[in-house]
């Protein structure tokens, strides 16, 4: 293979890969584009969503004595006031966030 051509391939790889990277989410990312807006961006819930909900503050220790697995169920399946993710982020994702969560915990 000549120099030319390799030189197309590998333009062509990345080129395929380059739009993949850019829809990846963080934790973060994720966080903010499905719980900020009920969760605040720092997890306590004062939002005019939490505040009418009476949401827990994600920093609490009620919330943070929770399990992974506790956490992850709520995400997935969500609750009598939440809608569940279990449709739209797969398991990686889920474990990710809530190890996110785990962030907010209160010092």
């Amino acid at each position: 293979m000549n120099f030319k051509r390799m030189a197309i391939t590998a333009l062509g790889v990345f080129l395929m890969a380059a739009p993949l990277k850019a829809y990846s989410q963080s934790s973060e990312d994720i966080f903010l584009d499905k719980c900020a807006n009920c969760h605040g961006k720092d997890g306590a819930g004062q939002t005019a969503k939490g505040k009418k909900l009476k949401l827990r503050d994600l920093r609490s220790t009620d919330v943070q004595k929770m399990t992974d697995p506790q956490m992850a169920d709520v995400i997935s399946k969500g609750n009598k006031d939440m809608d569940g993710y279990a449709k739209e982020l797969n398991e990686k994702q889920i474990k990710d966030l809530v190890a996110y969560l785990r962030t907010f915990a209160k010092k």
